[in-house]
């Protein structure tokens, strides 16, 4: 079993690598997907998602993941230290900066696989000077089927802990408000994470999203963005249509 959840990651993340869909370039980005309980595989630093291999990930302990959050005074070095004593077996690369990140995410219930990627389209708004504003609705039907009523927007942080910080925060806040698991979190001057079940589902949230940005920037070119209203929003999240198509992919 653990196997093949390395293998539908390699599989994802090259997908997701693709250079004719413009989600990342050279080694931008990371995935992960949760191994067991109690631990997950995680893109390892400077590997390129088009190309990688088994051997771009690295196996890490959640609970030691998420130990480093309550480390007071952490440099570099030391996170650097931290998370490769996190790793289930010495061998191999060193995990991504953001492996604390992607162990708050493997955390919801439902997440099972994680994907953070750079889309240009993406970034266009996300390093934008009216980014909150124009990421603060829903455009049109398909984007709440496939990426849920709302996104989580976190403004820039440091990346890393600090990030995973504000990341898991606003997470929480999330959750008090729409009472489930966020599907999109967008960050400031960075990028895009898609959380899912499924690969799958991952790569679905992925394209959607990327798709609503270029349709957020298009209507610039006429006026501005029309957000749904909440109502239409709820509505379209709850239909039982709506539902069993989302079910159907994947």
């Amino acid at each position: 079993m653990e196997d093949t959840v390395l293998d539908q990651l390699v599989t994802m993340s090259r997908n997701l690598g693709r250079p004719e869909l413009d989600y990342v370039i050279l080694g931008e980005g990371n995935t992960s997907a949760r191994a067991d309980e109690t631990s997950f595989w995680v893109k390892a630093s400077g590997y390129e998602m088009r190309t990688i291999g088994r051997d771009g990930f690295v196996r890490v302990w959640r609970d030691k993941v998420l130990a480093i959050l309550d480390v007071p005074d952490l440099t570099d070095e030391r996170l650097k230290q931290l998370l490769m004593e996190a790793k289930v077996d010495a061998a191999g690369g060193h995990p991504s900066v953001e492996t604390v990140l992607h162990a708050i995410a493997l955390g919801l219930e439902g997440v099972n696989f994680v994907g953070h990627t750079h889309p240009t389209a993406i970034n266009a708004l996300t390093c934008a000077a009216a980014f909150e504003t124009a990421v603060s609705g829903r455009l049109f039907p398909d984007e709440i089927v496939v990426c849920g009523p709302a996104s989580v927007v976190v403004p820039y942080v440091d990346p890393g802990v600090p990030l995973a910080r504000a990341v898991a925060e606003r997470i929480d806040r999330y959750l008090d408000e729409y009472g489930e698991v966020p599907r999109v979190i967008l960050m400031q001057n960075h990028g895009l994470i898609a959380l899912g079940s499924t690969p799958q589902q991952v790569e679905n949230i992925t394209a959607m999203a990327v798709k609503a940005a270029r349709i957020r920037l298009g209507t610039y070119g006429a006026g501005g963005p029309h957000f749904m209203s909440p109502a239409a929003v709820r509505r379209i999240h709850t239909r039982p249509d709506e539902l069993l198509r989302r079910k159907v992919m994947g």
